[in-house]
């Protein structure tokens, strides 16, 4: 039965990561994988001989002597739990996302564009660099590339050059997402996963993130596309909302509130996203001036003025799809650590592997390879990252803030802007911009690589700091 749950696992990988060829949509392979291994292990929870307790992130003992209905038992706890911890990360994002949409509403980020005077090629792709870098880690990767390519398309005429900024935009939004708990879904799965704190985050990781962003962007302010000054179209002056900058400060502070909330209050990183979400929401309909209730859809009135209001126009406009692909695959890599067989493989992968610039822990034994991280970080690039954490937490059980953790946060989030296809940040812009994979692979892809290697290399002199 576990060799079925595996195969399972490897189809529904492979169909996720073939999902432009075989034209089906991610989040659908990974809720069938999720609920026929689920399913497989119901149906055959007699036969397991061993199983793997989450909440002491150790195999139990005696498992296989007892009896099927403390086994059933047992197999549901486990499936609530994950499904817990699952539903934390999912509430959490829908609440950054629906600020974001919210901030989107007033056209907040326009106030962006304000900032950018100068005509220069490379001036401007510094500005977009760092600007993808800070915003990345304050409203996500994936968000802060929409956004700036957005901005990117209003004042670039030239898609052929515009693409190759979409192409450094990626590199820094990942590299910047990487250092900040609420910058990348991977990175945010590890702190609310008690494996990271901000401090330590932020202290081991942003001098090799902002070498991953700076080095690739040094390196091509030299390169033909970015030499000369650029046509800058002049865009006919909208209309915007007087309250566009008043609320791009209030929903960008208000989701950097959150890691602050948790400091204080010690309560899981969603409780403060929501509050911060409710303030945000409290002041877009005081300055949209319509009312509504979000509870009330009885009155023809209640749903003509809920096309109005930004709240119900930023939830109807969230990516769902993304948030049911997360729940798919996160309960998929569940159902593999609750057999042990991450936990086995996590074994035989650290005795089959050489260990570089390992060292002797406390207890005695020798921590994780840092090669095995850096195909990790390769690995994210190939297929999705989300998977591959998801598969960390199963496969290693150091404790909260050990080195290896903040290493697979800089791995899983910056290695995948070596393909467009590697990262959520890619996949986003590919679309936007139509960028070939090939295109990228070759005029990209190797920026990206000499990005992430001086980046670890910078990691493994800070992690010597702590």
């Amino acid at each position: 039965m576990e060799a079925a749950i595996i195969l399972v696992f490897v189809f529904g990988y492979l169909a996720i990561t073939m999902e432009h060829s075989i034209k089906i949509d991610k989040l659908i392979p990974a809720l069938v994988m999720m609920a026929i291994c689920w399913a497989l292990i119901a149906l055959g929870i007699d036969g397991f001989t061993q199983w793997f307790d989450s909440s002491n992130h150790t195999l139990m003992e005696n498992f296989g002597s007892l009896g099927s209905e403390e086994k059933m038992h047992l197999m549901e706890e486990t499936l609530l739990h994950h499904l817990g911890k699952t539903c934390e990360i999912l509430v959490f994002l829908l609440g950054a996302m629906t600020i974001v949409e919210i901030i989107d509403y007033f056209d907040g980020f326009s106030t962006i564009k304000d900032f950018i005077k100068t005509k220069k090629k490379s001036k401007i792709l510094w500005i977009f660099a760092i600007l993808a870098f800070i915003l990345s880690a304050i409203i996500d990767n994936l968000t802060a590339t929409i956004v700036l390519i957005s901005i990117l398309q209003k004042i670039v005429k030239d898609r052929s050059v515009r693409i190759w900024y979409a192409g450094l935009i990626i590199i820094a939004a990942n590299a910047g997402g990487a250092w900040s708990p609420i910058g990348d879904v991977t990175t945010t799965m590890l702190w609310i996963g008690k494996k990271v704190s901000t401090g330590h985050l932020v202290g081991y990781l942003l001098l090799p993130s902002f070498l991953c962003m700076a080095v690739p962007t040094f390196i091509a302010s030299f390169l033909p596309a970015f030499q000369g000054d650029l046509d800058i179209e002049e865009a006919v002056e909208e209309k915007k909302s007087k309250f566009s900058a008043r609320m791009l400060y209030l929903g960008l502070g208000a989701i950097v509130f959150v890691p602050i909330f948790k400091m204080i209050t010690h309560l899981p990183p969603y409780v403060g996203m929501m509050l911060s979400l409710a303030v945000v929401a409290i002041f877009a309909e005081m300055y949209s001036s319509t009312k509504f209730s979000m509870t009330d859809h009885d009155s023809e009135e209640s749903d003509a003025a809920a096309h109005h209001s930004p709240v119900h126009h930023s939830l109807s406009k969230i990516e769902l799809p993304s948030i049911l692909f997360f729940l798919g695959i996160l309960m998929a890599v569940a159902a593999l650590e609750s057999l042990g067989i991450l936990f086995d493989f996590a074994g035989s992968l650290q005795a089959s592997t050489p260990m570089l610039g390992t060292e002797i822990h406390p207890g005695g034994h020798e921590g994780v390879s840092d090669l095995v991280v850096l195909l990790l970080g390769v690995g994210s690039a190939v297929i999705d990252n989300v998977p591959l954490v998801a598969a960390s937490l199963g496969m290693f059980h150091e404790p909260m803030d050990n080195e290896l953790w903040h290493f697979i946060a800089y791995s899983a989030g910056t290695g995948g802007s070596m393909l467009i296809i590697g990262s959520a940040a890619g996949v986003v812009a590919m679309g936007m911009e139509k960028i070939d994979f090939f295109w990228y692979l070759k005029k990209i892809g190797w920026l990206a690589l000499v990005g992430f290697l001086v980046g670890a290399v910078a990691f493994m002199f800070t992690r010597t700091l702590f």
